[in-house]
């Protein structure tokens, strides 16, 4: 049970497939990763170069990639890829808890990754 108001995972990962950093492919991973941990989707934004690709080009290698917020009924879930650097970036901060070792093993292998860094945040 989660004491105060809820938790963050926040999870670094490294030498991921990049083929999967595309909206579709992290739309897919938002819906099974919310099925998974009993999540309820809300509203799906993307910050990304689609249709910029003169944008992306001039982007320095650490923005180069999609950025997306996954609201969920309890708060959110945000994603940063980085298409050259193979790394992931996520935040997934709620009041209704989840198991924080089940996402990061689903996310290790969503995207045939490794996990660099895990840090869980109690929100009091």
């Amino acid at each position: 049970m989660i004491k105060g108001y809820g938790k963050e995972l926040i999870l670094d990962l490294h030498h991921c497939d990049v083929s999967l950093f595309n909206r579709e492919c992290l739309k897919k991973y938002f819906v099974q990763l919310c099925d998974l941990i009993k999540m309820e989707r809300e509203a799906l934004h993307w910050w990304d170069y689609k249709g910029q690709p003169e944008e992306y080009e001039k982007a320095p290698v650490h923005l180069k990639g999609i950025s997306a917020i996954q609201f969920i009924k309890t708060s959110n879930i945000t994603i940063h890829t980085l298409d050259i650097m193979k790394n992931i970036y996520l935040n997934i901060f709620s009041c209704k808890d989840f198991d924080c070792e089940i996402v990061a093993e689903f996310t290790r292998k969503y995207f045939n990754g490794e996990v660099v860094a895990h840090t869980i945040v109690e929100r009091l």
